[in-house]
């Protein structure tokens, strides 16, 4: 009896073996087989973090879904930004801003600002932001922490003179030969007086931008040289009876930049490079840099 029962469960223990084993085979055959082209292509976007697929308008992996979080400091100072008001989209980085976020699909009513101290923007740690935009130099120190952007503004050189100095009327780099200049020792801004103005007279080298600044004020030079952002700064905030007299053009070399600064590693740093590279590509920053850092501050460039 025990041989026949055996002999009558063999076959279906056989039967139940052999369909695992066509499963098993099955499944194989399907894992080796070649994929369909759009998910073989879905794959490769993965892979890859191809733009086309990471870059779609609006559709971003941002902090917020359907949202662009941009953050700056508090307060935004002219002519960075418009009455502090970064969300005016006036002023040169909140226009700035606005641009970079059209380019990613975002409209103004998708974009949402954030206050973030500008020594927190750039420090280690996980960002609550999608990028930050607070003249914030791109350095490789830095980018050991954050992730930057290109540069959307090459930083230039500008002069600073009190209202009522003879330096202060010049028009051209040839108008300020005659002008005793000075700036802070081992910059570039003293590299522009050497190399672009040639003076007459010898600049004066200072060991710090305040020592200059003191200068300017005592009348012991004519007109100061130092970095834009700088002389914004200076002319708003320090020393309110000087201006800029104007700035000059970059002439080759390495330029300092800003970039905007994203969290290291973020998914959404080639998308947004892309963006500022296509903004100056076509003009975009150029007319936004003119608009807000040239014409709206009467800071003309100097040739």
């Amino acid at each position: 009896m025990h041989l026949a029962a055996g002999a009558l469960r063999t076959p279906r223990t056989l039967r139940r073996a052999l369909s695992a084993a066509t499963v098993v085979l099955l499944a194989v055959a399907v894992g080796c087989a070649p994929q369909p082209a759009e998910n073989a292509e879905n794959a490769s976007d993965k892979a890859s973090g191809s733009p086309q697929k990471t870059c779609a308008p609006g559709k971003l992996e941002t902090e917020t879904t359907g949202k662009l979080t941009i953050a700056t400091d508090e307060p935004a100072y002219e002519p960075w930004f418009k009455d502090d008001d970064p969300a005016s989209g006036q002023g040169f980085e909140s226009a700035v801003a606005y641009a970079v976020a059209e380019r990613l699909g975002y409209g103004e009513g998708d974009v949402v600002w954030q206050t973030v101290p500008f020594n927190k923007a750039f420090a280690p740690g996980d960002k609550t932001f999608d990028f930050d935009i607070n003249q914030v130099s791109i350095s490789e120190e830095r980018r050991k922490a954050v992730d930057f952007s290109s540069g959307y503004y090459d930083v230039r050189q500008a002069v600073v003179a009190l209202k009522d100095s003879p330096a202060a009327k010049a028009t051209s780099v040839a108008d300020l030969k005659d002008v005793k200049l000075g700036a802070q020792v081992g910059t570039t801004s003293l590299d522009h007086i050497h190399d672009v103005v040639r003076p007459e007279q010898e600049a004066a080298a200072f060991a710090k931008n305040d020592q200059a600044k003191s200068a300017l004020q005592n009348g012991q030079v004519d007109a100061i040289v130092v970095d834009l952002p700088t002389a914004f700064y200076i002319t708003a905030a320090e020393v309110t009876d000087a201006r800029i007299v104007g700035q000059f053009e970059n002439r080759g070399g390495a330029v300092e930049q800003f970039g905007l600064v994203l969290d290291k590693g973020s998914a959404l740093t080639p998308c947004v490079t892309d963006a500022v590279d296509a903004l100056r590509e076509d003009g975009t920053l150029a007319e936004i840099e003119k608009k807000w850092l040239s014409d709206a501050v009467d800071a003309p460039v100097l040739r």
